[in-house]
């Protein structure tokens, strides 16, 4: 794979022998990242986990105190009191049955979170084949299918994100923009390894952590020191 001018400069900061201390990788990703947009800071955890056994999953939730810099978009499956609930608390959408031919037919997936009350998982569940692949399914462990849906929707507009376990058995997760100051970044990855460590599967042997990487969208991976995370 070639990489462009900016990428190799930016690379030539960084030595590849070394797992830097969570600060320093920080500041060093803050330095490379010299895309003409605010790039987002991405974690990848390459984990001992063996996803294919189901107690060895990792999948939950964590709000991320300085929030990731995006604004997320929130459609809500609801009816009754909860569409008010809903559309109070903030969801950009809410709607029932009506909204299934618009997703089915229509491509429309202009929504980056979808939440939905226990009793309307039955029709959101033929949404499966499009949502599934795509992430977007709601997940009581992930706090998305609930009758509180105006936590739901409050703690997801100030920066919650879900993480769970690739076909790798990595972890992919965005812990804000460039742009954050150092101290923003590194709450917000203090707050995401907190949850991250407390997910280790009882049924796991071995070692969890294997490694730690952070990067910007356009930028070499740093890798973090795992020594303090077990």
């Amino acid at each position: 794979m070639k990489h462009g001018k900016k990428y190799t400069e930016a690379a030539k900061q960084v030595d590849r022998s070394v797992a830097y201390e969570a600060a320093d990788a920080i500041a060093l990703v803050k330095k490379t990242a010299t895309a003409k947009f605010d790039e987002t800071v991405e974690v990848h955890i390459r984990t001992g986990c063996d996803g294919r056994h189901a107690e060895q999953q990792i999948r939950g939730a964590v709000v991320l105190p300085n929030g990731t810099g995006k604004t997320v978009r929130v459609l809500v499956f609801a009816k009754g009191d909860k569409v008010n609930e809903a559309e109070a608390a903030g969801a950009d959408y809410v709607g029932g049955d009506e909204l299934i031919p618009r997703i089915q037919n229509e491509g429309w997936l202009d929504f980056d979170v979808v939440v939905a009350t226990p009793d309307m998982m039955g029709v959101v569940g033929r949404l499966g084949k499009i949502l599934g692949p795509k992430g977007l399914m709601p997940n009581p462990k992930a706090g998305t299918v609930t009758m509180d849906v105006t936590k739901a929707v409050k703690d997801i507009k100030a920066g919650k994100i879900e993480y769970r376990l690739d076909k790798s058995n990595i972890v992919h997760v965005p812990i804000g923009k460039a742009s954050f100051s150092e101290e923003k970044l590194q709450e917000n990855f203090n707050a995401l390894m907190d949850a991250i460590v407390k997910a280790r599967p009882s049924a796991l042997k071995g070692q969890y952590l294997k490694s730690i990487t952070l990067a910007s969208t356009m930028g070499p991976g740093v890798k973090v020191s795992t020594v303090k995370f077990g």
